[in-house]
């Protein structure tokens, strides 16, 4: 299985903003929250393809994400904020009341019938 380290970015998007309005239940605002963008040289290393699963683990602990292409460096994975990320987040919040949510390695997996 291809594992392969990242420098993970989470925050809001637009689309997400215009969910909330729905309700974080809704559907359409639980697909943003579990899909990450990866560029897609990043994707064809690890052997995934738009819309397959990856599960993504930091020192904290792990999250499962629907993954799609889209326009990020490579080496890097952008997510939005939710309750994936939450589990990966670590406690410290460095005084702002908000952990730390930017240039955290991560280790990103593809999810396959055999794992």
């Amino acid at each position: 299985m291809t594992t392969k380290r990242f420098i993970m970015n989470a925050g809001r998007t637009s689309k997400q903003g215009q969910q909330i309005n729905v309700g974080k239940d809704h559907a359409e605002y639980q697909t943003i929250v579990n899909t990450l963008t990866m560029h897609a040289d990043d994707m064809k290393a690890l052997n995934v393809v738009a819309g397959a699963s990856v599960r993504v683990r930091s020192e904290f602990g792990e999250a499962v994400f629907l993954c799609k292409e889209g326009k990020v460096p490579t080496g890097m994975v952008f997510v939005p904020y939710g309750p994936p990320t939450c589990r990966l987040m670590g406690q410290g919040t460095d005084g702002t009341g908000m952990p730390t949510s930017k240039n955290w390695e991560v280790e990103i997996e593809p999810i396959t019938s055999e794992s």
